[in-house]
């Protein structure tokens, strides 16, 4: 699989200086955490889970979660369960057959139905690529993390794990810290079986009651915002001790009526002759999506939990790297710029200094790598309009 894979290889040789990479569930951890873009997910009842996963992969999503907790009603687990059992066993006939199929999680309700889930998918669990641990705390993630690892062993399949910080202890300011530092040592215990952090948006918010409107942010809200800062902090750090950390859900689709201007400027769209494009975006919320988006990446978060297909497209639009970027990145890492120092870029309108934008320069390229870099002159616009069906 590969991002913007869906789109015929003319339009990508338009669009990219240097195209995405190609991955596999087998592909390295670094890369992986990375690819994961924006990750679909979906109730694991659904009768035609598997129609919906190979469809979802054709138009370009390369990672999903099949959901047993929130999305579903505590009545309908076991039935959740047998659903899932039986639509891997159609995945993988689908998949014998040719259809190439996105990174696949599962999320759990409890540490125990690991185990069981493993033991019942039988030789299927080849098409798992791990499970969802949700409101991960210390106390209740190492059970997670210990099933996971022996589920492994007896599987023989290398399954990640993918903790969900949700809980009101990282909400509330007397135990955040604690809270953190405990997780800080749950996850670096077993740092080689957790491919991301996942933030539980919707959860902070309930312990206060909280919505975010269409057109606000998370980093609007500022309760939710100095959340997000902490836990980038403590565990997102670039010094080889933190873990990617995945932006939080997008809930909105369409917008019935706006109090505020959109947040989009119409300039790139009229360049492109795209009008009709961001009055589609617009309609559907997803300029607030957009610049959510770009927050995400400022404040160090890679990749987005997504409740609808229409969001993919977008999250994965502003993962490209852009030719400026890379250039960027390039001449920071250049083997005789070791030493240090300042340069100027060579789109001559800004400093790079070696040594404090190295790390920014490695997270780049890595990004590049999974994304792809676009052209000089393709901007954000065209990538949307090559992505979005219609």
């Amino acid at each position: 699989m590969r991002h913007f894979g869906h789109i015929a290889p003319e339009v990508r040789q338009r669009l990219f200086h240097q195209e995405p990479c190609a991955f596999t569930a087998d592909s390295p951890a670094r890369l992986l955490s990375a690819a994961l873009g924006a990750t679909l997910y979906s109730p694991a009842t659904r009768p035609r889970l598997a129609d919906d996963i190979v469809k979802q992969a054709a138009l370009g999503v390369v990672s999903m979660v099949l959901c047993l907790e929130d999305s579903i009603g505590d009545e309908d687990v076991p039935a959740g369960e047998e659903n899932l059992v039986r639509q891997f066993a159609d995945l993988a006939a689908r998949e014998r057959a040719g259809a190439e199929l996105p990174l696949l999680f599962i999320r759990v309700r409890d540490a125990e139905q690991i185990p069981d889930l493993v033991r019942r998918l039988g030789g299927n669990v080849s098409l798992l690529s791990g499970f969802v641990f949700p409101k991960f705390t210390e106390e209740r993630g190492i059970p997670f993390l210990q099933a996971l690892e022996g589920a492994e062993a007896r599987s023989g399949r290398r399954l990640f794990g993918m903790p969900v910080l949700e809980t009101p202890e990282l909400m509330y300011r007397e135990t955040r810290v604690d809270a953190l530092e405990g997780i800080a040592r749950a996850v670096d215990k077993y740092r080689d079986k957790v491919l991301a952090l996942r933030l539980g948006v919707t959860d902070f918010c309930s312990s206060y009651g909280l919505r975010r409107a269409p057109d606000m942010t998370a980093y609007d809200v500022q309760i939710i915002a100095s959340v997000i800062a902490d836990v980038v902090n403590m565990l997102g750090r670039a010094d080889g001790t933190g873990f990617t950390v995945t932006g939080p859900v997008w809930e909105y689709f369409r917008v019935p009526e706006r109090m505020f201007k959109p947040m989009l400027r119409s300039s790139p769209f009229l360049a492109e002759q795209a009008v009709e494009l961001r009055d589609r975006l617009i309609e559907h919320a997803m300029d607030g999506l957009l610049r959510e988006i770009s927050l995400d990446q400022a404040n160090g978060l890679l990749g987005k939990t997504c409740i609808h297909p229409s969001h993919v497209i977008p999250v994965h639009a502003l993962s490209v790297v852009s030719h400026e970027e890379f250039s960027d990145a390039q001449d920071i890492l250049r083997p005789e710029r070791g030493g240090g120092g300042v340069l100027r870029s060579a789109y001559t309108n800004k400093m790079n200094e070696v040594k404090p934008h190295r790390a920014w320069a490695e997270r780049t390229m890595l990004r590049a790598e999974v994304f792809g870099v676009a052209n000089e002159d393709v901007g954000f616009v065209e990538l949307l309009a090559a992505g979005i069906p219609g």
